[in-house]
């Protein structure tokens, strides 16, 4: 990707300035977590996400999922 010219960021900047993107503050409150990851794990959940086409949030609600049901299966 070619970099900007001084003249192009100056000129985006002021568009941006004096256009400022509209927000729907109900969606602007949504919670977002953050999880830190080793770069074992996140090569992991990258590859299974491009191979199942889920997000990396759904693969790790199902890994989880899984895991209270086997302890869950257990403790009966």
């Amino acid at each position: 990707m070619p970099r900007m010219t001084e003249e192009e960021a100056w000129a985006l900047d002021e568009m941006v300035t004096q256009n400022p993107p509209c927000v729907d503050p109900s969606k602007a409150r949504r919670v977002v977590r953050m999880v830190a990851l080793d770069d074992f794990s996140a090569g992991y959940l990258m590859s299974v996400s491009s191979s199942t086409h889920k997000t990396p949030s759904e693969i790790i609600s199902e890994l989880v999922r899984e895991k209270a049901a086997v302890v869950a299966s257990a403790n009966e």
